[in-house]
């Protein structure tokens, strides 16, 4: 049981150190690069992740027949590879699972590719 204790706590802790809640000046400091790009100004997209995903890098959204991933919330129908869709474009080339980390670089490469194909329809 001594050992059980501290294997659960690692548990429920160690996704919690992944995570990242962001405010939106963090976001806004973080996103200063994308400013403009595709034609939209930063505001708006601050904006649109706080309405997607609350700023929560953690956030997760299925729908009928695909899921949405962190912050951006990208869907694993066209942009990124999961179990759940094999069939999936992944037009990013990446796993879906690297939206849910704190790392945002990777989210911010695949938002660029979005903006480029879809625009900010997209989201």
């Amino acid at each position: 049981m001594r050992f059980f204790v501290p294997l659960f706590l690692v548990g429920i802790l160690f996704p919690a150190i992944l995570a990242k809640q962001f405010t939106k000046c963090e976001l806004s400091q973080l996103l200063k690069d994308i400013d403009g790009y595709g034609g939209i100004a930063l505001p708006e997209l601050i904006c649109t992740m706080f309405h997607t995903s609350g700023y929560d890098t953690q956030a997760i959204v299925e729908n009928n027949e695909s899921t949405e991933y962190g912050l951006f919330q990208i869907s694993n129908k066209l942009w990124c590879k999961s179990s759940q869709v094999p069939q999936s474009r992944n037009i990013c080339d990446i796993s879906c699972d690297k939206f849910l980390d704190d790392d945002i670089t990777d989210d911010i490469m695949c938002a660029k590719k979005i903006l480029d194909i879809k625009g900010i329809d997209y989201w």
